[in-house]
């Protein structure tokens, strides 16, 4: 069970948290309620900094700013409280680990351990450093400086390392760090990292970990800006990657970002293949697929910025309702079909359709996610790539691969859609290697007899071993399918394209209307290059626009 991490308020029963019932007497307690800094204090477990926050209610008196109070905060058993729970516990997920005796790694072997009295600034916002330290002992707190004032906005204990991003990035710090108490800290060098990070790969893992940390919704802001964007919280971890639901911060458009693991976005030959795919994924614009705005490398990593959506996947979807209907079954995959045909049109293969990369939106909309391991038709890609219990035996085989080879997977895709299961057994993953590899999908009747022919037949087609025997081409998947749509009055037509207009007004004086002319007119050409069309109006009366 997940500990519960109290607020001070709820340690001490002040009732000084917003609506507690020393709220209207004694004001709301500014530990929990604290905007100095974008608000990064405020909120649930915003009280865990109430020893660096002024004007806190201790000891029945209200406390001064957090230097004033911070000898008797440190004796506070909340403060030994969080202490506890931010130290040692987690050791197993803290980078004091690789350090540690038992688990030694020898490329740590030439760093040093240093000693950092109370209240001693060790790293300053601004700077340029080259050195990230791991609390082996005591903690420190992290102070922006705004406007000539100093706001707390975080706190590291054991296993924690301080600037971590610093060493990443090699930009100057978002913050101060200053001692809290007395510390011991190891000190890890930029180009010792470097080395240790290309030859052992738990730190790439611990890495991705640390920069996933960083974009935590409870991190200022800061600390969570990629480029044009703002993460805010994490809403799905895989394997690769991590996603982040997060906002451009010029647009006030909400995306989702999603941060792939070090371990893959430092390997060369992943990131020379991703960069040469990216600006193709990009441009497929179509409803049923997911779209990709925007790719950052940042951090040591790649951010890639696409649509955030509201729903759930159809992995998700199945095991709530068992089983899906076949008038749904054939509305999801006419709608599948659509995209991926207009992929296959692009020259692109998705080679990884499953249940988790086909997303349910708001009515009924599918969206195929994750043409991460998309490539272009007629590549002799040879790599063993794909989700194995939806693999086409070419993928297996790691032979060429074509638009039958998402036609296979499709069919795996419809199986369990009207089973609610998968048609090989899983248990072994050679056993179902080999079955991919030896046997046509199964005829879904014995498990539902009440599926229609039509659809077991189309099961079945998509589902052959044999690439020949197979429909051939999206267009031939929809011409199997119609007969059902016509019967339970599906239409699914691509919708037209609607055309979206937007105003930009430009306030400026005669003295800017040159430079801005010939920014405008190389603005223009690039934007007509991509098929926009861009209309010019004057306003003679720009003072009323400007008084607005």
């Amino acid at each position: 069970m997940k500990a519960v991490r109290k607020n001070c308020w709820e340690y001490r029963q002040c009732g000084r948290e917003p609506e507690g019932v020393n709220a209207a007497t004694l004001g709301v307690c500014p530990a929990a309620m604290d905007p100095s800094y974008n608000g990064i204090n405020g909120g649930k477990n915003g009280g865990r900094f109430c020893w660096a926050v002024a004007g806190t209610f201790c000891g029945n008196k209200i406390q001064g700013t957090y230097a004033e109070k911070r000898a008797s905060c440190l004796d506070c058993s909340f403060f030994r409280l969080v202490q506890k729970d931010e130290g040692p516990a987690k050791l197993n997920q803290k980078f004091l680990r690789f350090i540690s005796d038992e688990e030694r790694s020898p490329y740590f072997d030439n760093m040093t351990l240093v000693c950092i009295p109370a209240g001693t600034r060790f790293i300053t916002q601004g700077a340029v450093e080259d050195n990230a330290y791991i609390i082996e002992k005591g903690s420190c707190l992290v102070l922006v400086e705004k406007d000539g004032e100093l706001h707390p906005v975080d706190h590291y204990g054991e296993g924690d390392i301080a600037g971590g991003l610093g060493i990443l990035t090699g930009e100057p710090r978002h913050a101060h760090v200053e001692a809290e108490t007395n510390m011991e800290v190891w000190v890890l060098n930029r180009k010792h990292f470097e080395d240790i990070s290309a030859k052992d790969p738990d730190v790439l893992a611990f890495l991705t970990e640390v920069v996933a940390d960083r974009f935590d919704s409870r991190r200022p802001t800061a600390y969570r800006t990629i480029g044009k964007y703002l993460a805010t919280n994490i809403i799905g971890r895989g394997g690769y990657s991590i996603v982040y639901q997060g906002i451009h911060k010029t647009l006030n458009m909400p995306v989702a970002i999603k941060m792939m693991r070090h371990n893959m976005a430092m390997d060369k030959d992943f990131i020379n293949s991703f960069r040469v795919e990216a600006q193709t994924i990009a441009a497929l614009n179509h409803e049923n697929i997911l779209r990709v705005y925007d790719f950052e490398e940042r951090y040591r990593t790649l951010f890639i910025i696409m649509e955030l959506l509201e729903g759930e996947s159809l992995m998700d979807l199945l095991p709530r309702l068992g089983k899906l209907s076949v008038p749904l079954t054939v509305n999801f995959l006419l709608q599948i079909c659509n995209g991926l045909e207009y992929a296959h049109e692009k020259g692109i293969i998705h080679r990884d359709i499953n249940t988790d990369n086909i997303f349910i939106a708001k009515g009924d909309r599918v969206k195929i996610l994750d043409f991460g391991l998309a490539c272009p038709i007629g590549t002799e890609d040879f790599s063993f790539s794909g989700t194995v219990a939806y693999m086409a035996p070419e993928q297996i085989n790691c032979d060429p691969v074509d638009p039958r080879t998402d036609i296979y997977s499709l069919g795996i895709v419809a199986y369990e859609m009207v089973t609610g299961q998968r048609p090989f057994p899983e248990e072994d993953i050679h056993q179902l290697m080999d079955l991919h590899l030896t046997q046509d999908i199964p005829d879904p009747a014995p498990l539902d007899p009440d599926v229609p022919m039509e659809l077991r037949n189309f099961i079945m087609t998509c589902g052959r071993v044999d690439m020949d025997r197979r429909y051939q081409n999206m267009a031939q998947v929809r011409a199997a399918l119609q007969p059902l749509a016509n019967r339970f009055g599906i239409i699914h037509k691509e919708s037209a394209k609607a055309l979206i207009m937007k105003n930009i007004c430009l306030i400026y004086t005669e003295e800017q209307q040159l430079t801005l002319s010939r920014r405008m007119e190389e603005f223009f050409m690039e934007i007509k290059r991509l098929g926009v069309v861009a209309k010019v109006a004057d306003f003679k009366n720009a003072e009323t626009l400007n008084g607005a």
